[in-house]
């Protein structure tokens, strides 16, 4: 088992990329966030690794945080949850995020991501529930009342906003908000400039 790969970035594009290590380039499935992570091309990386091996094919999967790692590990412990939708999910929300909706039983939220059916967000809820979660500052909603957040992102999304950066606009604008509209101005007034 490969446990993590530390390389030159050598190519960089949407879902992976690829780490030169000792003249051997391994290409590596990545979240948008990992990916986001990485700055340039060209820059010396440390990538923790998970290998799928199956009868197609070997497929590394790579993240620049062990809690991502960790989370990655519990999402395909989940039925009907494999490394693709993990990342996938991964991808759609950050590990945060991830476990806040964990904790509130937050399906809707949930359903948001790219992929994610109503059926195995409400199976990754029930099968997560319990699990201790990765040790990564969280905490339940500290930035905002979660029913304005869900109200706002709606009102986002019917203004043409995508899901997720709706929620994440909502999210973001609701700290020390005192109502939905307070939220979406922030937000409008936001995107204005």
């Amino acid at each position: 088992m490969i446990n993590y790969i530390e390389g030159n970035v050598v190519e960089k594009q949407e879902g992976y990329i690829v780490v030169d290590c000792n003249n051997i380039g391994y290409e590596i499935q990545v979240s948008n966030h990992t990916l986001n992570s990485i700055e340039f091309q060209n820059e010396i990386v440390k990538i923790l690794t998970y290998m799928q091996v199956r009868e197609d094919g070997v497929t590394l999967y790579g993240f620049v945080t062990k809690e991502e790692k960790n989370m990655f590990l519990k999402l395909i412990s989940v039925s009907g949850i494999g490394p693709k939708m993990a990342i996938s999910i991964l991808s759609g929300i950050t590990v945060n995020e991830l476990i806040n909706a964990i904790l509130r039983q937050d399906v809707k939220m949930l359903c948001t991501i790219k992929g994610l059916g109503k059926k195995t967000a409400e199976r990754l809820l029930v099968e997560l529930k319990d699990q201790t979660m990765p040790s990564v500052e969280c905490s339940v909603e500290q930035n905002g009342n979660e029913d304005y957040i869900s109200q706002a992102t709606e009102a986002l999304i019917s203004l043409g906003v995508g899901k997720n950066e709706a929620y994440r606009l909502a999210k973001e604008n609701a700290i020390n908000s005192t109502s939905v509209e307070e939220i979406i101005t922030k937000v409008l007034r936001g995107m204005g400039s």
